[in-house]
């Protein structure tokens, strides 16, 4: 079949990859415009741009999918599906309706459950025991189309976005190459999503970072894994941001405090972590990143900040 893949983030260049390996025509990769970063302002291509051209793929970056001149572009390439992954533009009907077999979406979550920008980190931060990627017929809606193929995963205490995201993102890819010859004799069956049971997420801001103390340490353990890699989890210690990277939650009755136990209050230090008091249940800090400088062990940030009992966490 030939291919149109639209996608962006790395989240969508393990299904291209994949698609390439297995000997699939892509005839054009649809990707965000080069966008500047960093203090110099240099454009840079997206990560799905970077893997097209190293494969000699053409490109197509338009500013808006739903153009007239666009969709003159897309017609002319007579591909038989369009294969999506977080591209990060909504398809008009227009295009919908172009190829033979439609568009089918790859998402990263199980659907009708957290459609939108940030489903990894949603079920992460939700405490659900399992996630996974749905191929979706797509339409007009966002994430709503029927349901074509979905498989499940595990979501372990010790993960976070980062390696959620590179589990999900391999299972898309062998589920994408699955389907393919499926899609194109007729042998997926189209399952309409159970609306009662939707959910929506929004895009990640660097806000939703901020640690509030008062909340339960089980929840705040989540809160750090699923910021990690970005945009982190973060609090204030002597007026300055501290990340945090890695934690775990601990009964209270492990630790007995003279503190009272008040929500950021360091009740505990040991030569390699330190406990902070939470609104329910305590949480033991074993890796940070001060504000200006790298990564390290919480065992060297006491050591350097001389962190005493009884200071506090904001």
């Amino acid at each position: 079949m030939r291919i149109v893949y639209m996608g962006t983030p790395d989240f969508a260049v393990g299904p291209l990859k994949a698609l390439c390996e297995a000997g699939y025509e892509i005839v054009s990769v649809v990707t965000q415009p080069d966008r500047p970063k960093g203090r110099s302002g240099k454009l840079v291509f997206s990560p799905v741009k970077e893997y097209a051209v190293s494969r000699d793929i053409e490109v197509f970056q338009p500013e808006k999918i739903r153009t007239a001149d666009s969709v003159e572009y897309l017609k002319g390439l007579d591909a038989d599906i369009f294969v999506v992954a977080a591209f990060g533009q909504i398809l008009s009907k227009e295009v919908l309706d172009i190829p033979r077999y439609g568009c089918v979406n790859i998402h990263a979550s199980l659907l009708p459950l957290y459609r939108g920008a940030s489903p990894i980190q949603q079920a992460l931060l939700d405490g659900r025991e399992q996630t996974g990627v749905t191929l979706m017929q797509m339409d007009v809606g966002m994430d709503t189309g029927d349901i074509l193929m979905q498989k499940t995963i595990d979501i372990l205490n010790t993960d976070t976005a980062g390696t959620l995201f590179d589990k999900l993102m391999e299972l898309g890819s062998d589920m994408i190459v699955e389907a393919m010859p499926l899609i194109e004799e007729g042998k997926l069956s189209a399952t309409p999503q159970d609306e009662s049971l939707a959910s929506k997420v929004g895009k990640l801001t660097k806000e939703m970072g901020r640690i509030d103390w008062t909340l339960d340490a089980a929840y705040i353990d989540r809160q750090i894994r699923t910021m990690d890699p970005w945009p982190s989890a973060y609090c204030t210690y002597k007026g300055k941001t501290i990340k945090i990277w890695k934690a775990r939650p601990i009964e209270n009755t492990e630790q007995e405090s003279a503190y009272g136990n008040i929500p950021g209050t360091v009740i505990n230090v040991s030569k390699s972590s330190f406990v902070v008091a939470c609104g329910d249940g305590l949480l033991e800090v074993a890796e940070l990143q001060p504000e200006s400088k790298k990564r390290m062990s919480a065992g060297d940030f006491i050591r350097g900040n001389h962190l005493a009992v009884g200071e506090r966490m904001e």
